[in-house]
């Protein structure tokens, strides 16, 4: 569990920070270690944000801790009714290795897009919730999506969305916005280890049960994109993303995140 840590401009130094007070003072740790993000416990250092809604506002209680476990969960909808959400981590990030253990449980919300069954994701190097619109659906950010199989047919998780955004694939600039990864189907309920590799501006890997199932570089802002462009003219004009938020998805569909640890690397 993190202490309270000062706020400074150096990307992850903020967490750093906390846990060398929260050991004692006694040093900084390693670089290879993992950190946790979530304590397993409640929310705290966590802020969701609804489309419809300010930020802070835990719509439905749709994001709860029980036994230990980060749920999105949708009992209490009557209808899902656009409610696309996102639960951001307070710190922002650059380079680092982020780790989560992920699994999808029961049926979708009522009135939710058929796309959005089994499919929820994180969104990285994203903009703050602060700075979203209060009817955004998705923040600008690069998304590794997260698709649990439909019980016939092939549908590969580890994927990449760009809400917002661009990437180079295979050494190609592309807008397109969905490209699927390489990674087989999981089916029903089992838990799926996501491990997201992120370099600043440059490469990006979505590693899925040890297999590297997606590589591409030089996320970007969207400049044909409102919400990008808007974010483009507030970096003074800097294409490529060098860090951003981390955020859990709440897609319609319960899920569960048993796991979500980061490991911070060098630039």
């Amino acid at each position: 569990m993190f202490v309270a840590s000062i706020r400074i401009g150096v990307v992850g130094l903020a967490l750093l920070s906390s846990i060398v007070l929260s050991v004692g003072g006694a040093g900084e740790p390693k670089k290879s270690e993992w950190i946790p993000l979530f304590n397993g416990k409640n929310l705290e250092g966590w802020t969701p944000k609804f489309s419809g809604h300010e930020p802070g506002v835990n719509y439905l209680d749709t994001f709860r801790v029980e036994d230990g476990i980060l749920k999105v969960s949708y009992d209490k909808y009557k209808q899902f009714d656009g409610k696309f959400g996102h639960l951001f981590h307070k710190d922002k990030f650059s380079h680092y290795v982020l780790r989560v253990e992920y699994r999808f449980v029961g049926e979708q919300s009522k009135g939710a897009p058929g796309w959005a069954t089994r499919n929820s994701g994180v969104m990285l190097h994203c903009q703050s919730p602060a700075s979203m619109r209060i009817k955004q659906d998705f923040p600008v950010s690069i998304e590794a999506q997260f698709l649990g199989g439909l019980g016939k047919g092939e549908r590969p998780t580890g994927s990449v969305c760009t809400p917002g955004t661009n990437i180079v694939l295979t050494g190609k600039f592309t807008t397109q916005h969905c490209i699927n990864s390489k990674s087989k189907t999981f089916s029903g309920d089992q838990w799926v280890t996501a491990e997201l590799e992120v370099n600043g501006g440059g490469k990006i890997k979505h590693i899925i049960n040890g297999d590297v199932v997606m590589e591409y570089e030089q996320p970007q802002y969207d400049p044909k994109d409102a919400d990008g462009a808007k974010l483009l003219k507030d970096a003074n004009g800097k294409l490529i993303i060098e860090a951003g938020y981390i955020a859990l998805q709440a897609e319609s569909h319960p899920c569960e995140f048993r796991k979500v640890e980061i490991k911070l690397l060098k630039k």
